[in-house]
């Protein structure tokens, strides 16, 4: 069994948290601790990411299987931020019975844009790709200047996505490279529009890898989805705006 670490702080309501592409669980230490007053809050570190172990396979299936076990028994709220987002709803489709609501925070169910969905161009993926076989440290640089470009007080951002990340090793090349064809290749809008799962859908109207017309593309979806967006923020509100992301996840409508 692929053992997965993670981290329990607080009382309550399971709130199961997972990280974005290149991250670990430690990049949401300050936002936990707030979450913490609210929730239990559980911290993962994905297959090959942080403390936790590889699989054979970087790919949904495997990813899910390996996460499945450390579920606490009782129905639980899972929030997903990019990559994560996407191993959320996949972990929605195959056991919505386990979970009462699901957070997707500047994620999408089909990463990529195409003609009819608004997303990231395929394009910078297959960049982010091929400057990976070069340079491992120097596309983690763009890809994190990515999630602040245009925030005010973007370098102090960048500055602590930089020294999050490097509270631990960086995942291997293979487990970044298959991170991307991950978010290059899943479409999972069909869990969206069958409505076994509570959804809310939360982005920053200054994200620049996932676009606002998300939501409404998601609405179209399922009208039942809730959609929130945040003034200012970019890719990483938990950072950048914690006290209207907080207000974002309690919010009951």
């Amino acid at each position: 069994m692929t053992a997965i670490h993670c981290e329990i702080l607080g009382q309550g309501q399971p709130l199961v948290m997972l990280h974005g592409w290149a991250m670990h669980s430690q990049v949401w230490a300050d936002f936990a601790d707030v979450l913490s007053q609210h929730f239990q809050v559980i911290l993962i570190d994905l297959p090959g990411h942080g403390f936790s172990d590889a699989v054979e396979s970087f790919e949904l299936d495997t990813i899910v299987a390996a996460l499945l076990p450390v579920l606490p028994e009782q129905k639980i709220w899972l929030m997903g931020w990019s990559l994560g987002a996407t191993i959320a709803l996949a972990m929605a489709q195959r056991v919505p019975e386990r979970i009462e609501h699901l957070i997707i925070l500047a994620g999408n169910p089909q990463f990529v844009q195409t003609d009819s969905w608004p997303g990231v161009k395929v394009e910078t993926l297959e960049a982010f790709a091929d400057i990976l076989k070069v340079d491992v440290q120097q596309t983690l640089i763009r890809f994190l200047a990515l999630q602040v470009s245009g925030l005010a007080h973007g370098k102090a951002l960048l500055h602590r996505l930089k020294r999050a990340i490097q509270a631990c090793p960086a995942p291997s090349d293979a487990v970044l490279q298959a991170g991307l064809r991950v978010l290059k290749t899943s479409d999972l809008r069909a869990v969206v529009s069958r409505n076994e799962v509570s959804i809310r859908l939360i982005l920053g109207d200054k994200d620049t890898l996932i676009p606002v017309e998300c939501g409404r593309a998601l609405q179209q979806l399922n009208p039942y989805v809730s959609v929130c967006i945040l003034d200012s923020a970019g890719h990483a509100p938990f950072l950048s705006h914690p006290q209207q992301l907080l207000e974002a996840i309690l919010c009951k409508q």
